[in-house]
């Protein structure tokens, strides 16, 4: 077999939007905006300075809704520089970019292949000599909502010897997170008897299977707090022998951020300030050249809590903002940016917790329910189910609870359970202390 290397990438989403970020100057708003393309751009960069031979793109190159001329232009201006190195493109469309929407105009250039609604294979090359290396199989969603199982369409050329890469946007065993479009199995894709399943639509990056590969790059720029962590693509290296070597490559601008600030026994304002600044030169630190978003979570039990609770997150918020604002308009303001995305209150009033625990009282049960039910999952499934019910009969609402992970399910229930607390520890506090409860 003749080695070669290619670039696995997917899930582009050029120029959409940010999610869930507000308080922006106009200034960094612009350069969010620009950090799809910025990762495009390394993209690019990493394809000629590591010299593969081809790159494939698997599906949602851009939003159709969102789809701009400048997304179309920075596209084109792309491929065309990869033609300039020798680098093939293959392409597919996905959901958010399927073939009957506004299409990204690409010219007809002998280096770019995309795929079309039907099942087909095409032959890949070596870049230095133009010897054939790789049967591509792909296939491009129709419509925005492909329900079928499109990987039943692939089949290896059993009259080939080369090596063969399946190019797939799909739900692998139905990841809740995401729309379950051209649903499949792992099991499906083996048995095709591709060496590689180059996979789009799951933003996070996993490598499900290996010796027949199956492996989510993830998309290369982060867009909202539910895609935290790094961000980019996969150069994949095929020896003589076959044997697959993956190395992952960072290339986005801008990195969403996750983290939990505990205030257990914390009492001023003073102190919880420092330890935001704290938390937020440490992300600086990891990322100095580039600009992360974070999200706080405020854990614990504190007599800081209600302080929080009534205001003074948001004022801390502003003041943050403020400031970031402020240095964003200097030049290279944006090396080492932190925007706080939200604070998300997760805390609670100070309560001796482990003698409520032992209370044979109805917040004493309310409290060993929870305690029980935070690792067994049947019983939060059983819970959420009862709860979401009345919800999930709206079909809206009932997709964006789909979309809800499981530790932000968690997330919930530790907050329903730390508001009852709350307001049956307060009941209690009234009755001891002979008030009336509101009727309201």
């Amino acid at each position: 077999m003749v080695p070669f290397t290619f670039i696995h990438a997917a899930d582009l989403h050029l120029d959409s939007q940010f999610k869930g970020v507000s308080g922006l100057s106009d200034g960094i708003r612009a350069f969010l905006r620009e950090s799809t393309f910025a990762s495009f751009e390394r993209l690019t960069e990493l394809a000629i300075r590591e010299q593969v031979d081809f790159i494939v793109i698997c599906g949602d190159v851009y939003d159709a809704k969102d789809s701009s001329l400048q997304a179309q232009l920075r596209f084109q201006e792309a491929l065309d520089r990869l033609g300039e190195h020798g680098v093939g493109v293959y392409v597919i469309h996905g959901n958010h970019d399927p073939l009957d929407g506004p299409r990204m105009i690409v010219s007809q250039k002998e280096h770019v292949h995309v795929f079309g609604p039907e099942f087909e294979r095409v032959t890949a090359c070596r870049r230095q000599d133009g010897r054939p290396v790789a049967v591509i199989g792909g296939i491009s969603y129709p419509t925005a909502k492909v329900t079928e199982n499109t990987s039943l369409h692939f089949q290896r050329n059993r009259d080939s010897s080369l090596f063969h890469i399946a190019l797939l946007h799909a739900n692998v065993d139905g990841d809740p997170a995401h729309e379950t479009y051209s649903p499949c199995t792992r099991r499906d894709l083996t048995a095709a008897g591709y060496d590689y399943w180059a996979l789009g639509h799951i933003h996070k990056r996993q490598v499900l299977q290996e010796n027949s590969h199956i492996v989510y790059p993830g998309n290369i720029q982060g867009r909202s707090i539910r895609e935290t962590g790094a961000k980019g693509c996969y150069v994949v290296r095929v020896d003589e022998a076959g044997n697959i070597g993956l190395q992952f490559h960072e290339l986005d601008t801008v990195r969403w951020y996750h983290e939990t600030l505990a205030i257990d026994g914390m009492e001023g304002e003073e102190a919880f300030y420092a330890m935001v600044e704290d938390r937020m030169e440490a992300i600086r630190s990891e990322r100095p050249g580039q600009m992360s978003v974070v999200r706080f979570a405020v854990a614990g039990r504190s007599r800081l809590h209600q302080r929080l609770e009534e205001g003074m997150a948001e004022e801390i918020l502003h003041e943050l903002h403020r400031k970031a604002v402020r240095a964003a308009a200097e030049p290279g303001g944006f090396e080492g940016l932190v925007w706080i995305e939200s604070f998300d209150i997760r805390s609670g009033p100070w309560i001796d917790r482990e003698a409520l625990l032992e209370e044979e009282s109805f917040l004493g049960e309310l409290l060993r329910y929870g305690r029980k039910a935070g690792p067994d999952g049947e019983i939060r499934s059983d819970l959420f189910g009862s709860a979401l019910q009345p919800l999930a009969a709206n079909g809206e609402l009932r997709k964006l609870l789909a979309e809800v992970g499981e530790e932000e399910r968690t997330g919930w229930l530790r907050r329903a359970e730390e508001m009852a607390v709350m307001l049956l520890a307060e009941h209690g506090r009234e009755r001891e202390g002979g008030g009336e409860p509101d009727e309201h």
